[in-house]
């Protein structure tokens, strides 16, 4: 303020060379800022380990997605079929519950034939399935109106949570009405529980090129297996900031290692599609997951249990899927599901992917809801398992 005041109290023409003087310097010193090389944003890595992975169910309250009801079980459709003598014989007059006899409930075929491994050999009554209109997931043929497109059978699509329009997400049409897998449900409870507890089947999340966290417009994000298993407090609570080697082959490239493109607005990562598969693990079972048009949106917030939240969703194998399901056929009586009745509706309600000599969707569209921990990879060669 000194010098402005002092400037000021000079003559008008000395005021004037002053100013130039004064004006002459700014203008020399943006001509240096200018020459000056200005480095780009230092990008860093981020990377998450998946701690929970759920079948992505929006359920309300009284059921009202399922106006038919829950689904019917194997065990009572095997009890339906049984004479009032065999019911006696069978169950000790009521003695032996479900979980107890579904090894003799799942042999029901016309010869004794075990109908999850063969789920044609008896026809149930139809599957209760999901007539809501609202799901998680994403739009993934590009159609909102449920025509058939080049990748895509006729379906009926679901408007989002947020309002999206054209969602697909058959799977949940096909389990949303199973108490096996709905909120707090036995499948997707154990196979989280398993993964905590014995480290198999373990993702990591990979998201480099991050110049800022919030706004990033193009990073690259990798999927990976981890080696390690999950470090836990004394509440059986997964640690954060933990580093997880990655599973490479003996080539020395990850086992698992797809790479999605995708940008971070407003602290949300989102992906373009792309194909891949995932390790999973759970309910005792070793399984792949194999997805087509996978996308994933991921908030990069951490919310008070140090986590990130998000919606993986993609065209998912319906043959790896079958798969998983004939493995974990053991819970079937607390899962209450009937293979039959799951095979066949599974089949009517696949919407991706045509087979261009059948005409039959080979996959079936799909969303799962997952949260992750901030973590490390440690990229290490010749790390090979067989886990």
């Amino acid at each position: 303020m000194r010098n402005a005041f002092a400037i000021l109290s000079l003559p008008q023409r000395l005021r004037r060379t002053v100013s130039a003087f004064a004006l002459a310097g700014c203008a020399a010193a943006g001509a240096a800022l200018a020459q000056t090389p200005v480095s780009a944003p230092q990008q860093q890595t981020l990377t998450y380990v998946v701690a929970n992975w759920d079948t992505a169910i929006y359920q309300t309250k009284f059921m009202d997605e399922c106006p038919e009801g829950p689904a019917v079980g194997n065990d009572e459709f095997w009890w339906r079929g049984l004479s009032r003598a065999d019911k006696d014989k069978f169950t000790e007059k009521g003695l032996v519950q479900p979980v107890d006899r579904k090894n003799i409930a799942v042999l029901r075929g016309p010869k004794g034939e075990d109908v999850c491994w063969n789920p044609t050999v008896v026809k149930d009554p139809p599957l209760r399935i999901v007539r809501g209109k609202t799901s998680y997931g994403f739009n993934l043929d590009g159609d909102s109106k449920g025509e058939a497109t080049p990748k895509s059978c006729k379906h009926e699509n679901f408007t989002g949570v947020n309002g999206e329009m054209g969602v697909d997400n058959q799977l949940y049409r096909l389990l949303g009405c199973h108490y096996g897998w709905r909120r707090n449900g036995v499948l997707d409870t154990f196979g989280n529980e398993e993964r905590r507890n014995s480290g198999r089947g373990v993702i990591l999340i990979e998201i480099t090129g991050v110049e800022d966290p919030e706004d990033s417009p193009e990073v690259e994000v990798a999927f990976y297996r981890a080696l390690d298993p999950f470090p836990i407090d004394s509440s059986g609570r997964i640690l954060p900031y933990a580093s997880y080697r990655v599973d490479t082959a003996v080539d020395g490239k990850p086992r698992y290692g797809a790479v999605a493109k995708g940008k971070i607005v407003n602290g949300v990562l989102t992906t373009e599609p792309t194909d891949m598969k995932l390790p999973f693990y759970g309910n005792a079972a070793y399984a792949e997951i194999a997805f087509r048009d996978m996308k994933l949106e991921l908030d990069l917030a951490l919310g008070p249990d140090s986590k990130v939240k998000g919606v993986v969703g993609g065209y998912y194998d319906f043959d790896k899927w079958w798969e998983y399901m004939l493995k974990v056929e053991f819970l079937i009586a607390t899962g209450d599901w009937s293979c039959p009745a799951l095979y066949t509706a599974a089949k009517e309600l696949a919407d991706g992917y045509p087979d261009p000599q059948t005409g039959e969707c080979t996959a079936i569209s799909s969303a799962f809801k997952i949260d992750a921990l901030p973590a490390f990879a440690l990229h290490e060669k010749n790390t090979a398992t067989n886990q």
